[in-house]
């Protein structure tokens, strides 16, 4: 299992941090969050991690995106967690400061690959999450792009958990659907 404790106090701060903010599709945030930790939390039981793992997973869960899409940082997670949750949060946000989205995601990827397998897997489940309908503005090449980025999240951190690992690869196939 996990920590009701942490996991409310987690939800809670990603809750103030993002705020007001919106997904593309409208809705408040928190449901990508909890969409994103739902699929974490069934990859912990299913795989039957350890409590201190799960709760590690499940906190980057919650908080996966605080650093990258809002005014938190990573010194503020160190002091209201520890050190393995920063540590995993700014794994998993993109260095907006790098040019290009294939030099952040590459930058992302290896960050990860230095992370123990629970941060990882959020990642997974991250982009599970977001391999739903693409937006009716996106064309055929963003949408191609869109998958091959997957396929390469997939490719380096299948290894995190098989529960993910094998959504995720099974949320890629379904997707290439959108694409004409």
């Amino acid at each position: 299992m996990f920590s009701q404790e942490k996991f409310i106090k987690a939800l809670e701060y990603a809750v103030k941090a993002h705020g007001e903010q919106k997904t593309p599709k409208g809705l408040p945030y928190l449901t990508h969050i909890t969409s994103v930790t739902m699929e974490v939390i069934h990859a912990c039981e299913e795989s039957k991690l350890e409590v201190e793992k799960s709760n590690l997973a499940i906190s980057c869960a919650l908080l996966h995106d605080v650093i990258e899409d809002t005014s938190i940082k990573y010194d503020d997670l160190y002091v209201d967690f520890s050190e393995s949750v920063a540590n995993g949060v700014e794994a998993l946000s993109k260095d907006k400061t790098l040019e290009s989205k294939q030099e952040q995601m590459k930058k992302s990827i290896e960050m990860l690959l230095e992370q123990p397998y629970e941060v990882q897997m959020v990642k997974l489940a991250d982009r599970i999450t977001n391999l739903s309908t693409p937006p009716e503005h996106w064309d055929n090449d963003k949408k191609k792009a869109y998958v091959k980025e997957a396929s390469f999240i997939y490719s380096c951190l299948k290894n995190s958990n098989i529960y993910l690992s094998k959504r995720l690869e099974e949320k890629i196939e379904n997707y290439k659907k959108y694409i004409v």
